[in-house]
């Protein structure tokens, strides 16, 4: 019942069906985006307003990082700090990423047996609470490159109540 040729035919027909369905997707970018994707100008046909560039600006509005951190619960920032602890320890010894004892008032790529990407120079010399706060609410936009793949904390009460949590371990 199943010779060569059968096996042959099986294997051809997998084999074409690849074929027709990645030539359809590259037909369906082409259509999708203009300028066929050469060069620099690479931009959308069409573009579907949601209104998310309005709702962004309201978003921010609401009390400064400096006001939220005078009045931090380092308790609520221990919590926060669970998400952290996939990557950092607090006793001192290097995981996936740094230690964070001590993190508050040290300088920038400066533990030792860490291997740093670089990324973080540009934040400036010291983690002082506003600089923490910058990074912690986007690592990957704060410091282009960063190794760190956390997508960051969007709440600012969230961000000062870890900041206070971690200035209480140094």
């Amino acid at each position: 019942m199943f010779d060569t040729m059968t096996m042959t035919k099986v294997v051809g027909g997998f084999c074409g069906a690849l074929l027709v369905f990645l030539l359809g997707n590259w037909v369906a970018e082409t259509l999708y985006t203009t300028g066929g994707g050469h060069g620099d100008e690479h931009a959308q046909a069409y573009v579907i307003e949601t209104g998310a560039e309005e709702s962004s600006g309201a978003a921010e509005e609401g009390p400064s990082f400096e006001e939220v951190f005078a009045s931090a619960d380092v308790e609520a920032g221990s919590k926060v700090f669970g998400k952290c602890r996939a990557c950092h320890k607090i006793d001192g010894t290097n995981a996936t990423g740094p230690h964070l004892d001590g993190v508050v008032g040290r300088a920038i790529d400066a533990v030792d047996g860490f291997a740093y990407s670089g990324a973080l120079e540009q934040l400036g010399d010291t983690w002082t609470p506003e600089v923490l706060n910058t990074f912690l609410e986007n690592p990957r936009s704060a410091a282009p490159g960063t190794k760190m793949s956390f997508a960051g904390l969007r709440k600012v009460e969230e961000r000062a109540d870890l900041i206070a949590y971690l200035q209480t371990l140094n």
